[in-house]
């Protein structure tokens, strides 16, 4: 036999499952003190005394703090991506008007169970920090937001788009996006707080048909099969 060093996990060795499972350690306090304090506070000395280790042995896994803020923008990005990607499970793909509203719909729900991540890569920049140009989540945000303007430009493409508020179909889901994010934004930050939960609800359903409306999606319902 040779190696002998690979097993279960995918082929990787003892010593790599428990590096990553450190590293997935590591995100996790993070996270939560980025959900108890802020991203602005978060610290190595921190973390370290979270999780019984000593701040130096966390430059074995990240070489600052930078880079650990990159992994955890990235995360975030692409636990958005994965939450907004599964509502094509929950959807005709004929129901284009359907499948955006349940994009949305998606968007917000991701917001209220993951608001430390919500706030991490929508909230105010974190000081002193600057993502990678054209780095890990540049790459991650894309993949997120395309999402949006790959069902505009199905769309479109079925001939089925009504007119939209811009005629570029990038313009028009960044357009409808800022919609929903707008809300999504203060219900985070309590500012609905006032409304029961029914309400935001409804003011939530007529933002998000106004969204689809300044995008050209024209609710049609699903098509009938001849």
């Amino acid at each position: 036999m040779t190696g002998g060093s690979t097993g279960v996990g995918g082929g990787r060795s003892r010593r790599e499952r428990i590096r990553a499972a450190t590293v997935e350690e590591i995100k996790h306090a993070a996270l939560g003190l980025i959900a108890e304090h802020g991203s602005a506070n978060l610290r190595f000395t921190d973390i370290a005394r979270n999780m019984g280790m000593t701040p130096p042995a966390l430059y074995r896994y990240f070489a600052d703090r930078d880079e650990l803020l990159t992994a955890l923008v990235t995360d975030s990005y692409d636990n958005l991506s994965d939450a907004l990607t599964a509502t094509g499970d929950t959807v005709s793909p004929d129901e284009l008007d359907g499948r955006f509203l349940a994009a949305c719909a998606a968007y917000r729900a991701w917001a209220q169970r993951n608001p430390e991540r919500f706030a991490l890569i929508f909230g105010s920049p974190v000081p002193g920090y600057a993502a990678p140009p054209e780095g890990p989540t540049k790459v991650a945000a894309r993949r997120a937001m395309e999402h949006m303007v790959e069902l505009v430009a199905d769309t479109a493409e079925r001939g089925r788009l009504g007119t939209p508020h811009v005629h570029d179909v990038e313009e028009a889901m960044m357009l409808a996006w800022a919609t929903v994010h707008g809300f999504v934004t203060l219900e985070a930050y309590g500012h609905f707080d006032a409304f029961d939960q029914e309400a935001r609800d409804r003011l939530f359903t007529a933002q998000a048909r106004l969204a689809a409306r300044t995008a050209g999606q024209v609710p049609q319902g699903p098509r009938r099969r001849p």
